[in-house]
Protein backbone atom coordinates (compact mmCIF):
# COMPACT_ATOMS: atom_id res chain seq x y z
CA UNK A 1 0.00 0.00 0.00
CA UNK A 2 2.80 2.43 0.85
CA UNK A 3 4.14 1.57 -2.52
CA UNK A 4 1.21 2.80 -4.54
CA UNK A 5 0.26 5.70 -2.90
CA UNK A 6 2.20 8.60 -0.17
CA UNK A 7 1.49 8.27 3.45
CA UNK A 8 0.92 11.74 3.71
CA UNK A 9 -1.48 11.85 0.57
CA UNK A 10 -3.43 8.74 2.55
CA UNK A 11 -3.74 10.49 5.90
CA UNK A 12 -5.28 13.32 4.01
CA UNK A 13 -7.74 11.21 2.41
CA UNK A 14 -8.99 9.37 5.79
CA UNK A 15 -8.57 12.49 7.52
CA UNK A 16 -5.75 11.08 9.69
CA UNK A 17 -2.89 13.34 11.17
CA UNK A 18 0.75 11.80 9.71
CA UNK A 19 1.42 11.84 13.93
CA UNK A 20 -1.42 9.42 14.44
CA UNK A 21 -0.73 7.12 11.76
CA UNK A 22 2.82 6.86 12.91
CA UNK A 23 2.14 6.71 16.43
CA UNK A 24 -0.09 3.49 15.50
CA UNK A 25 1.82 2.14 13.25
CA UNK A 26 4.79 2.07 16.15
CA UNK A 27 1.98 0.13 18.70
CA UNK A 28 1.42 -2.07 16.11
CA UNK A 29 5.16 -3.44 15.60
CA UNK A 30 5.70 -3.09 19.59
CA UNK A 31 5.19 -6.30 21.75
CA UNK A 32 1.54 -6.02 23.57
CA UNK A 33 2.34 -5.33 27.18
CA UNK A 34 -0.35 -7.41 28.76
CA UNK A 35 -1.84 -7.55 32.44
CA UNK A 36 -0.18 -10.00 33.82
CA UNK A 37 3.21 -8.41 32.57
CA UNK A 38 2.47 -5.23 34.55
CA UNK A 39 1.12 -7.30 37.67
CA UNK A 40 4.63 -9.14 37.66
CA UNK A 41 6.19 -6.13 37.08
CA UNK A 42 4.29 -4.14 39.81
CA UNK A 43 5.35 -6.80 42.35
CA UNK A 44 8.80 -6.58 41.08
CA UNK A 45 8.84 -2.77 41.29
CA UNK A 46 7.07 -3.64 45.08
CA UNK A 47 9.72 -5.75 46.14
CA UNK A 48 12.51 -3.51 45.49
CA UNK A 49 10.63 -0.47 47.19
CA UNK A 50 10.21 -2.95 50.29
CA UNK A 51 13.83 -3.78 50.48
CA UNK A 52 14.69 -0.18 50.17
CA UNK A 53 12.28 1.11 53.08
CA UNK A 54 14.30 -1.50 55.36
CA UNK A 55 17.95 -0.28 53.93
CA UNK A 56 16.76 3.27 54.94
CA UNK A 57 14.86 2.23 58.23
CA UNK A 58 11.76 3.90 56.93
CA UNK A 59 13.23 7.41 56.06
CA UNK A 60 12.37 7.54 52.83
CA UNK A 61 8.81 8.96 51.52
CA UNK A 62 7.91 8.72 48.08
CA UNK A 63 9.89 11.04 46.08
CA UNK A 64 13.10 9.70 47.76
CA UNK A 65 11.83 6.77 46.78
CA UNK A 66 11.49 7.23 43.35
CA UNK A 67 15.04 9.06 43.01
CA UNK A 68 16.69 5.73 45.01
CA UNK A 69 15.48 3.65 42.51
CA UNK A 70 16.73 5.12 39.76
CA UNK A 71 20.22 5.52 41.16
CA UNK A 72 19.78 1.54 41.51
CA UNK A 73 19.17 1.60 37.87
CA UNK A 74 15.39 0.77 38.08
CA UNK A 75 13.44 3.01 35.88
CA UNK A 76 9.91 3.49 36.85
CA UNK A 77 7.80 6.85 36.98
CA UNK A 78 7.52 8.84 40.19
CA UNK A 79 3.63 8.36 39.98
CA UNK A 80 3.41 4.80 40.07
CA UNK A 81 6.15 4.82 43.27
CA UNK A 82 3.34 7.47 44.92
CA UNK A 83 0.56 4.77 44.35
CA UNK A 84 2.51 1.15 44.77
CA UNK A 85 3.64 3.00 48.37
CA UNK A 86 0.10 4.26 48.95
CA UNK A 87 -1.62 0.95 48.20
CA UNK A 88 0.39 -1.08 50.16
CA UNK A 89 0.57 1.46 53.03
CA UNK A 90 4.50 1.99 52.77
CA UNK A 91 5.22 5.17 54.63
CA UNK A 92 7.81 6.94 56.03
CA UNK A 93 8.15 7.53 59.70
CA UNK A 94 6.37 10.72 60.86
CA UNK A 95 8.65 12.90 61.75
CA UNK A 96 9.20 13.88 65.60
CA UNK A 97 7.72 16.69 67.20
CA UNK A 98 10.56 18.91 69.25
CA UNK A 99 9.99 18.32 72.88
CA UNK A 100 10.76 21.19 75.19
CA UNK A 101 13.11 19.36 77.88
CA UNK A 102 13.35 23.28 80.08
CA UNK A 103 10.09 24.27 81.99
CA UNK A 104 11.01 28.17 82.52
CA UNK A 105 7.52 28.50 83.83
CA UNK A 106 7.80 27.37 87.62
CA UNK A 107 7.95 28.85 91.01
CA UNK A 108 11.27 27.19 91.93
CA UNK A 109 13.54 29.47 92.71
CA UNK A 110 16.36 30.11 89.87
CA UNK A 111 20.48 29.95 90.80
CA UNK A 112 21.98 33.73 90.73
CA UNK A 113 24.40 34.15 87.47
CA UNK A 114 27.79 34.74 89.47
CA UNK A 115 29.47 35.02 85.82
CA UNK A 116 27.90 37.70 84.24
CA UNK A 117 29.17 35.91 80.67
CA UNK A 118 32.43 37.43 82.02
CA UNK A 119 34.44 34.22 81.05
CA UNK A 120 38.17 35.01 81.61
CA UNK A 121 39.05 33.48 85.09
CA UNK A 122 42.71 34.20 87.05
CA UNK A 123 43.71 31.25 87.75
CA UNK A 124 42.09 27.36 87.96
CA UNK A 125 39.29 26.09 89.30
CA UNK A 126 37.48 29.90 89.92
CA UNK A 127 35.16 29.05 87.39
CA UNK A 128 33.30 26.11 85.98
CA UNK A 129 30.60 25.02 83.75
CA UNK A 130 28.78 22.64 82.21
CA UNK A 131 26.21 21.25 79.48
CA UNK A 132 23.85 18.13 79.52
CA UNK A 133 24.22 16.07 76.42
CA UNK A 134 21.18 14.32 75.30
CA UNK A 135 22.35 11.19 72.48
CA UNK A 136 19.70 9.95 70.84
CA UNK A 137 18.26 7.24 72.19
CA UNK A 138 15.18 4.35 69.83
CA UNK A 139 12.69 4.17 72.47
CA UNK A 140 13.53 7.16 74.84
CA UNK A 141 15.17 10.65 74.97
CA UNK A 142 16.61 11.24 78.51
CA UNK A 143 19.53 8.79 78.15
CA UNK A 144 22.61 10.65 80.01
Amino acid sequence: MKSHWPIRAMCRVLEVSDSGYFSWQRRQNATPWTKHQRRVSDEWALANIRVIHADVKREYGWPRMHQELLRRGIRIGKERVRQLMQRHAIRAKDKRRFVATTDSKHALPVSPNLVQRQFNPDAPDQLWCGDITYPACQNSWNLY
